[in-house]
């Protein structure tokens, strides 16, 4: 079974807001925080880390 990457991410998130319970402004602060790395001038670096 084929499952996209967003709809796991988004499961895998709803999963950890309701089951840890972190305040609204980490999750915030770590959605933008991800959103501008991934256009910065490290996305490339980060990419060869991960991959």
């Amino acid at each position: 079974m084929d499952v996209p990457l967003w709809l796991t991410l988004l499961v895998v998130g709803v999963l950890g807001v309701k089951l840890i319970r972190p305040p609204w402004w980490l999750i915030t602060v770590l959605l933008v925080g991800g959103y501008l790395l991934a256009d910065s001038l490290l996305a490339p670096v980060i990419d060869a880390v991960l991959n």
